[in-house]
Parts: structure tokens; sequence; C-alpha cells
């Protein structure tokens, strides 16, 4: 929508007294709604609208999928929107309901953070995060940034990882005179999908926003596929994938309170639970599976944010979770003649912070974050550990129209205890992180940037204390990352609005790698800090707008990765200097949507290169290349006061069973449609 005359001078008096560095890039432009395709360049904000400048400004690879290309992914989970930027690999075990974890730049998945709405999502007991509980129904946008982002003004946690996957989820707006904004849904599809979908969103003043959002999803899973019985000159069978029922609820509410120019709360609930039948892999002769998985999570957090003065603002946010899960095969051939666990996580955290801007182009940062996490199981003389950490970080930014620098002081302290144990164990542990972009012509929007970031990772839980597996002295896994690119963005003329190029070079090395070697047998394992990982790549995006007429629109985009991800712990070692399990060469996705006042098409493309199974690249572990090509059609059309849109999505159409982890194939060609009311 048009901004009006005293908005505009509103909002040119912010900058000038510099309020808006108060305010998270992403909510400012969600509340004010700016229809410009202008950038702002302030510490701690960056509005672009509609194009994306704001990828090539940053000093650290950043890529960010907004809600409009969400709908042209002809995606369903966050999972599935993600394997289409460069540098990431998810790990996909197959189907809706299997587990999808995200590695960036192959530092593996304990390595990313996953933040939603700018808090850390966090699993202790296994250091992973599973994005495929995820839906998009809810989602504004999805941010994806290698290294620390151009942002200080946030909490210590995020400063803790090696790489960020951010989830921002929708902020309430309304058109003149409404104060109730309703949206429906229903996707259904192959293989038994049914998703329907709820949001409500209500203004109860100027100040108080409240929204809702719930969301159901079953599906059958059993899709066909081809089983190998050897190479591919020999005996192939038609089978059905089984063990595949899925069922999910997501319930969020938030509150949103813009108490005063200077002054902001948010206040989220969320609860998710899923009943997952888990496939077994496809070997040989061999595809039965009877496993089942149930996990429930609650959560509550809130973010509150202050502009003190001209110079201070102030920042907290807390949060309680609580995480449930439940195992169960009924095949396990023991002594009880089942395998039956359950686990119950809990976590207590708390962060404060100010930024200082009392120099021109110069801003300050300090953040403090507090935690608590225990974990519980129904084992045996379980350990029962409770781990509390206390995360500090210091950064500061420098910002002129042509330079951004970026520098960062992080400080962990880590205590763990255990009821088994007598003894505490602590770390403590400092990483500097420091990044530059600088314009190289006045004229044109030509920028060089570098980045070094050092971090660590905490062993899980389960690295500790699992069974006769864990090792309770681990220490934290060790990375550092080197970056050094170019990008490039235009706006050529009416016909080409807009034009982005970037090119990544990286270097990146773990040291201390946890890896799990065989003890006293092939039975009996344990978790050692013997691994050295060393990884060489480069990450290229490109995106161009085309608009050949006033009501037609092209949108194309094309990301590649080429990365070398070598095993280097020991030359005596078989897997020496080999490509790191499931790490392909080369990877890449492309999407080409047109846009018209009678229909939106798409198409999207993934591309995965071969891959080992095992750190030994021998043939026989590895796994063929694999192309996803998936189209859809929507329209919308209003009736009266209510926005129709339908969505027809065809996907895989080469109907190939490929496979993201060996044996688990993932569905071939299926059908998949969507309606949607917005009232």
């Amino acid at each position: 929508m048009r901004i009006n005359s005293l908005l505009i001078r509103k909002f040119l008096h912010g900058i000038i007294v510099a309020l808006v560095s108060l305010y998270p890039q992403s909510s400012f432009a969600q509340q004010h709604k700016l229809d410009t395709t202008r950038i702002y360049a302030i510490p701690e904000i960056t509005i672009s609208e509609p194009y994306q400048i704001r990828e090539t400004r940053a000093a650290i690879p950043i890529q960010v999928i907004t809600a409009k290309e969400l709908r042209s992914l002809n995606v369903l989970q966050v999972s599935d929107a993600v394997k289409h930027l460069a540098g990431v690999i998810v790990k996909d075990y197959g189907g809706i309901g299997g587990l999808k974890t995200i590695s960036l730049r192959s530092l593996g998945a304990e390595h990313t953070v996953v933040s939603y709405d700018g808090v850390a999502i966090s699993d202790c007991q296994t250091g992973q995060i599973d994005i495929g509980r995820f839906s998009l129904d809810n989602i504004d946008r999805l941010t994806v940034s290698n290294g620390q982002t151009d942002n200080i003004f946030q909490p210590a946690r995020l400063f803790a990882s090696a790489g960020q996957l951010n989830i921002q989820t929708l902020t309430p707006s309304f058109k003149k005179d409404k104060s109730t904004n309703a949206y429906v849904s229903l996707k259904s599809g192959s293989w038994g999908l049914i998703n329907p979908s709820l949001r409500i969103e209500h203004k109860s003043s100027e100040k108080w926003l409240y929204s809702f959002n719930s969301e159901w999803m079953s599906a059958d899973g059993k899709y066909p596929y081809t089983m190998h019985y050897g190479n591919n000159n020999d005996s192939i069978s038609q089978e059905k994938r089984k063990n595949t029922k899925v069922e999910n609820l997501r319930i969020e509410s938030e509150l949103f309170g813009n108490l005063s120019d200077k002054e902001q709360l948010r206040l989220k609930a969320y609860y998710f639970q899923s009943s997952r039948d888990l496939p077994g892999a496809t070997t040989l002769y061999y595809d039965y599976a009877s496993q089942h998985l149930w996990d429930k999570n609650v959560f509550i957090q809130s973010k509150y944010k202050k502009k003190l003065n001209n110079r201070w603002a102030l920042q907290a946010s807390a949060k309680w979770n609580w995480s449930y899960q439940h195992y169960l095969d009924p095949d396990y051939k023991g002594i009880n003649g089942k395998t039956e666990n359950t686990y119950y996580q809990q976590e207590y955290y708390a962060s404060t912070g100010v930024l200082f801007r009392g120099w021109n182009h110069v801003s300050l940062s300090l953040s403090t974050d507090g935690s608590i996490s225990t974990l519980n199981a129904n084992l045996t003389n379980f350990a029962k550990p409770t781990r509390y950490a206390w995360l500090t970080a210091l950064a500061g930014k420098y910002v002129t129209e042509r330079v951004t620098l970026t520098a960062s002081l992080l400080a962990t302290v880590i205590e763990e205890r255990t009821q088994t144990e007598d003894a505490n164990r602590k770390y403590r542990k400092i990483n500097p992180d420091i990044s530059l972009s600088f314009k190289v012509l006045k004229e044109e929007e030509l920028r060089i940037r570098m980045f070094y970031k050092n971090s660590f990772r905490q062993p899980s839980f389960n690295d500790l204390y699992y069974g006769e597996i864990g090792n309770r002295n681990l220490s934290p896994e060790k990375s550092a990352q080197y970056n050094m690119g170019v990008t490039y963005s235009k706006k050529i003329n009416h016909f080409v609005p807009y034009l982005s190029a970037t090119i990544d070079g990286y270097y990146n090395r773990i040291n201390d790698k946890i890896i799990a070697t065989p003890t006293k047998n092939i039975f009996i394992w344990s978790m050692v800090n013997l691994g050295k990982v060393e990884i060489k790549g480069v990450d290229i995006t490109t995106k161009v707008v085309l608009q050949p007429s006033e009501n037609i629109r092209l949108n194309i985009s094309c990301n590649h990765t080429y990365q070398r991800a070598l095993d280097i712990t020991n030359p005596t070692n078989h897997t020496y200097k080999n490509q790191i399990a499931y790490t392909p060469r080369v990877s890449g996705s492309g999407q080409f949507g047109i846009e018209t006042p009678l229909m939106n098409l798409s198409y999207s493309l993934l591309w995965v290169g071969k891959r080992y199974t095992l750190g030994q690249n021998l043939p026989e572990n590895r796994l063929e290349s694999y192309q996803d090509h998936s189209v859809s059609l929507s329209k919308e059309t209003k009736i009266a006061n209510t926005l129709a849109s339908f969505n027809l999505e065809l996907l895989n159409l080469a109907n190939k069973n490929y496979e993201v982890v060996k044996n688990f194939p993932m569905p071939g060609r299926s059908l998949r449609a969507t309606i949607k009311i917005v009232y």
C-alpha cells in the first residue's frame, strides 16, 4: 500500500534521530509494508521490498526466501524450501514424516542454529533440530546465513554457531477500518495427504494485536517405489513403502504489544505433537518396519525491546521449553521382547542485551544469555545430566554507504552435572568473529566481502551419556570459517528492474570432530574426538526479474555449489582425503516463474551430484546423482471482501525414487492441491 506524507515525514525524522535502530529488520518491514525497491541501510535495520538487495549488501553470505517466493517453490515444509539454497545440505530420510536436518557448507547439523522469531530452538539430547516439523503456512520469511550476521543487536546464543537458519513468522497487518483477518486453507494430495490450517488475527486496539494459528496434517505415505536387488542389471520389483503413516498437530498463539514508538513486546505460545511410523531401510528382500515415534513440544517465549534514549536501546527475551519423545520397537529380540524408551527435555533460558550508538557510523552491543537444560529418560542408571550455560557477546559495527565492518567476541562458560557422578565438567571458550563488506565503485552496487569466524559445538547429551556408546570425556568440536566473495546488484531499466549475482569461495576446518568408533566388538561403539575435516567450496547465486509489460513479470534464479569436504584425520586411514559421507561435490537449484493477471506459473529444479554413503569413496558406496523437477499453477480471485487462491502442484515430474539417504527412497511423481480463503 502507499505511504501517506505524514508517515513519510515521521519515518525520515526517525532516521535522523536513529530511533529505528531499535526495530528488528523483518518486523519493521512487516508493520509498515514499504512498497519500494530502495534500501535504507541503518545499523540494526534493513528494509528491502520487493527485491532482496540486502543479500548483496551483507558482509556475510545470506539468502532470503520470502513468503511470496515460498508459494512458487512447490514446497510443503521448511526442510523442502531450504534445499533450494546454495551451500545447504538437508539430510532427508524419506516421506513427509522422515527426520530432516540442515547442514551449512558440510559443517554438520550441530553447527547450525535454528531460531524462531529471533530466539534459538534447542535440543540438548541430539544437538540437531528436525526442521521437517515446521510448516510454511505461518512463515513470513526464511533466512539462511553463513558466519555471523551484520545484526549485532541479538541474543548471545545466536553468536555461538557457524551458521543460522532464522524462521520469521507472520506479523498481523490490517486494512483501514478492519480489526479481524481470517485465513483458512486446505491442502490435499497423493499418499493420503490432508492438511487443513486456520489463522485468525485480531486488533483489539492500536497497541495490542493477537494472532492464532493452527494446522493438522495426516498422510499414509504409502508411495510406490522400485526395489533393486543388486546392480542396475539385476532383478527389480515394484513395492510400496511400509510403516509410513504420520499425523502432526501444531498450535501457535501470539500477542503483539506496540506499547509506544519506543517500546515493543512479543509473547508466543507454541505446541506441537506428532505420531510417526518410522519406515525402515529397504535392503535386499527386506523392507519390513514396525518402529514408532511420538513427539511433543511446548514452549513459551517472549521478546521485549525498548529505546531508552537517542543512544541506548535495551532488549530482553526469555523462554521455557519442554520436549517429550517416546520410541517403540515392538520387534526387538531382547529380554523384554521390545524396546520402549522415553526422553524428557526441559530448558529455562533468558537473555538481555544493550545497544549503544554514541558516534556517527559506529554502534556497540553487549548481550548475555543464561540457560539450564536437563534430560531424563526411563533407562537404567541414566546419568540425568543438567547443563548450565552462560554466554556473553561483545560486538561492534561500523557502517557507511560503502563500508560495513563488524567484529565480535563471544565468551562461553558451561558446567555440567549428573546424578551418577560427583565431579562437575566445566568448559570455557572465547570465540572471535570479523566481517567486512566494501563497495568498490561509488555508482555501482559492486561489493567485495569477507569474513572469519571461530566457533565450537558442545557435545550433545547423547554423545556424552548414551548407554555404552557415550564418552563423558569428549571435548567440543572446533570450527574455523574463512570466506571471500563478490556481490553485484542493479536496476538496469524498466524491462530488467532487478539483477543480482554473488560468488563466494570458502574454506572451513573442523578439529576434534566427534565420531563413533568400535571398541570391544562391532556392536559396542564409543564416541571419540578423532576427526578432522577440511572443506573447500564455491557458492554461486543469480537472480533476475524481467518486466516485459506492466502486468507480466518473470522471476528467474539459480544457485550452484561446488564443494570438496575431505577427511584429513589420519594419513594412514583408508578414508584419508576422501569426500565425507553424504556430501555431494556439486549441487544446485533453479526456479522460473511467470506472474500474469490470469494465473501464475512456476517451475523448480533441484540437482545433486553423486555422493558416498561411507567415508571410503568406493564404487559400492556411491549414491547416484538425481534431479527433481516440479511445476505449479496458481490463481487468485476476489469476491466481495474475500480473496480466494487456488494452487495445483505436480511434483517430481520424472517419477524417480531417488535416495537422499541410502535405502530410503523418496516419493515419485505426486499431485498436491491447495485452496486458501482470506477474509
